[in-house]
């Protein structure tokens, strides 16, 4: 057994079907856990857990249960059906988030701003506050929010979304602070450039990629499994001493002052 070894948990990790839930989900399923793949599309779930379990043999090491953030039943039913399924949740991971709008901050409309704080704030609340309990009973546990650099920085195009990212870092710290003494760790991960579908407009684009690789100090754009490994971190005893932290994965975009 080694200090990042994941056999026996039951990870549940949002937004999974593709991108860096994914590549979090097919990582921690390497190092032995159980993963629970969700995102709204049924057929988009099945696919990625079939791709999974695919690499073991058929084993299975990933279950499909679409979920859809901003409803409240189908985010109780996620966490109760993998209960049912397995009866525990070692790990939660907040990866899914959405941003419906782009432009000034001060022209968004409030059903736009409250979408946004809806899915990728009050959806990791509801999420954390489901799981809890059990993982109290056990004194263990772990819980995991896929920030962003974005919340460190402003922004004239992406600010709502941002804010959401950043309420987020308060959330890990104040969660860290309240479950500590059931020894739950929280903690954020803030990815960089990342070659995903969401962030498609940073490097789609040949002549913007490789302008926006120039002022990154590692030279590239990152990729989903670039943030996996961190999240094996987390979510293992090699992280067990680490709650209310922020990590910043994003090629050294953030220190060489790239916004």
């Amino acid at each position: 057994m080694t200090a990042f070894d994941l056999s026996g948990q039951v990870a549940v990790i949002t937004g999974s079907s593709r991108g860096i839930g994914f590549a979090i989900a097919n990582l921690m399923a390497t190092y032995g856990a159980t993963v629970i793949i969700s995102s709204r599309k049924k057929d988009a779930c099945d696919l990625a857990a079939a791709k999974i379990n695919a690499a073991f043999d058929g084993e299975e090491r990933a279950v499909a249960i679409a979920a859809s953030l901003s409803d409240q039943d189908q985010l109780a039913h996620l966490i109760a059906e993998t209960r049912r399924r397995f009866g525990r949740i070692d790990c939660l991971v907040c990866n899914a988030a959405s941003n419906p709008y782009y432009g000034p901050l001060l022209k968004i409309d409030d059903d736009r701003f409250s979408k946004i704080i809806n899915n990728n704030v009050m959806a990791n609340i509801r999420l954390s506050a489901m799981v809890v309990p059990s993982m109290r009973e056990r004194r263990s546990g772990s819980i995991i929010i896929i920030s962003s650099i974005g919340a460190l920085m402003g922004s004239d195009m992406i600010g709502a979304y941002n804010i959401s990212k950043a309420a987020d870092l308060q959330l890990v710290r104040n969660l860290a602070v309240e479950l500590g003494d059931s020894q739950i760790t929280v903690n954020a991960i803030l990815p960089g450039a990342i070659r995903t579908d969401f962030s498609k407009a940073l490097w789609e684009n040949n002549s913007a990629a490789a302008s926006l690789c120039k002022r990154i100090p590692l030279g590239r754009i990152g990729a989903p499994e670039d943030i996996a490994g961190a999240t094996v971190f987390l979510a293992s005893s090699a992280g067990r001493y680490m709650t209310g932290q922020s990590i910043i994965i994003d090629g050294g975009a953030a220190i060489a002052g790239l916004s």
